[in-house]
């Protein structure tokens, strides 16, 4: 999801878009023989597919002829998707970016202040996101809207992130990793509770906030020390055991946490409105 930034030139950009197949919102890229590689090349013809799922796959190249396509609904990376001969990539970013500006803040960023900004954006919207869920009942909170994590899994998510993305990639530590935080689907149960992560737990919604809270307030930390020279410093740790060895900078790693944040983020509220509408 990143690019290598070079300290000694002006400040570093954010990252760009991906140009290679990404699993999940995370942007880990499984590689050449990452995940099953069991439907490889498959085809199915005249074949009854309703009702099925595909989670973190990679479907890039994956050609539809006279589909059926009633009631679908498709989230992820985008590029060169076409409809019946229509490119749909940049319509639908477009529509993203009206309704969620933050998106556009994100990548039009470039220097220390402007991810101190985007900060103080993702503050206000899950503020504003955690005053909706305090008003439905707290059975709400765990509840999977269609499948999808549930707002306090988003929160334990992002606590995850923030453990793997800013304290152990910028702040250098070993072992930042919050018990209840919940990595991505992909990441083995047994590396997880080798990190002290028991992915059983069922924390309270208020042992969630207290977590959650505390991460947020390290991003707070980090953020206000940045200087544009320091944004290309290169990070001596991978986020977690498993992740490819590649070079991550700080700009790098503070960008995916704020990109996790912003995409759950979005996620988040679309089912908040789900909820609030019953």
């Amino acid at each position: 999801m990143t690019a290598t930034n070079d300290p000694a030139d002006p400040a570093p950009a954010w990252p760009d878009e991906p140009t290679e197949a990404q699993f999940g919102p995370h942007r880990f890229y499984a590689g050449e023989g990452g995940g099953s590689a069991e439907f490889r090349g498959a085809r199915f013809n005249a074949a009854d597919l309703r009702g099925a799922r595909f989670t973190d796959c990679d479907l890039t190249g994956v050609t539809i002829r006279d589909g059926w396509l009633v009631n679908v609904s498709i989230s992820g990376y985008l590029s060169n998707v076409t409809v019946n001969g229509v490119d749909v990539s940049d319509f639908v970013g477009a529509e993203l970016d009206r309704r969620h500006p933050e998106r556009v803040q994100f990548r039009e960023g470039q220097t220390a202040d402007d991810l101190r900004a985007m900060w103080d954006t993702i503050e206000r919207l899950w503020a504003e996101a955690g005053e909706r869920a305090g008003r439905l009942p707290a059975a709400a909170l765990a509840e999977q809207v269609d499948g999808e994590w549930s707002f306090e899994q988003t929160l334990r998510h992002l606590v995850f992130i923030t453990d793997a993305w800013a304290s152990r990639t910028v702040l250098d530590e070993p072992m930042p990793y919050h018990p209840l935080g919940l990595p991505q689907s992909w990441y083995p149960a047994a590396a997880a509770a080798a990190l002290g992560i028991d992915l059983t737990a069922q924390p309270g919604y208020a042992e969630i906030r207290a977590a959650r809270a505390d991460r947020m307030a390290v991003m707070r930390r980090i953020v206000a020390g940045l200087t544009n020279d320091g944004l290309g410093r290169l990070c001596q740790r991978s986020p977690a055991p498993g992740y490819p060895d590649e070079e991550r900078t700080v700009i790098d790693c503070v960008s995916v946490v704020m990109d996790e944040e912003i995409e759950h983020y979005r996620f988040a509220v679309r089912d908040l409105a789900a909820l609030e509408a019953r």
